[in-house]
């Protein structure tokens, strides 16, 4: 493999994934894609409702906890991404994939104290984690196998 081949992988693998794990993560905060949550199952009518016997059973809106805050941005985020998506293509394209393990090891090891701290985060974290390293992992393999 040619020394421009390899800049050109490594550039879409890492810096390819930031746009992509943005995306998927503006995707996740979306209305469209959150669960429902109790106020907005307390503010439906069901046809259960007519029923004394179930009628109880449904939440009304004041009984419902306020809805949970929104996740923090962790810092570093976008620096660690691409030192992330670059340890996987440099793991894939050196047959070592197991160096991965080592990737995941070292994020979730480092992000321990601020997952900790701010438990709303931690979805975000997983999300923006696995949307990065597929990205870093598909572009390396496809390299790999048209490439090799």
């Amino acid at each position: 493999m040619t020394a421009l081949w390899i800049v050109l992988i490594f550039a879409a693998g890492c810096l390819g994934g930031w746009p992509i794990t943005a995306g998927i993560l503006k995707l996740a905060k979306s209305r469209s894609v959150r669960a429902v949550d109790a106020h907005e199952m307390g503010a439906q009518t069901s046809p259960d409702a007519a029923r004394p016997d179930l009628a109880a059973l449904t939440p009304t809106p004041e009984a419902c906890p306020p809805p949970a805050q929104e996740a923090g941005v962790l810092r570093g985020g976008l620096l660690i991404g691409m030192l992330e998506r670059a340890g996987v293509v440099l793991a894939i394209l050196s047959g070592q994939p197991v160096a991965i393990a080592y990737v995941v090891a070292i994020k979730g090891l480092g992000r321990y104290p601020e997952l900790k701290a701010a438990p709303e985060s931690s979805e975000r974290f997983i999300i923006g984690t696995l949307a990065s390293m597929l990205w870093a992992a598909a572009v390396a393999a496809v390299a790999k196998v048209l490439l090799l």
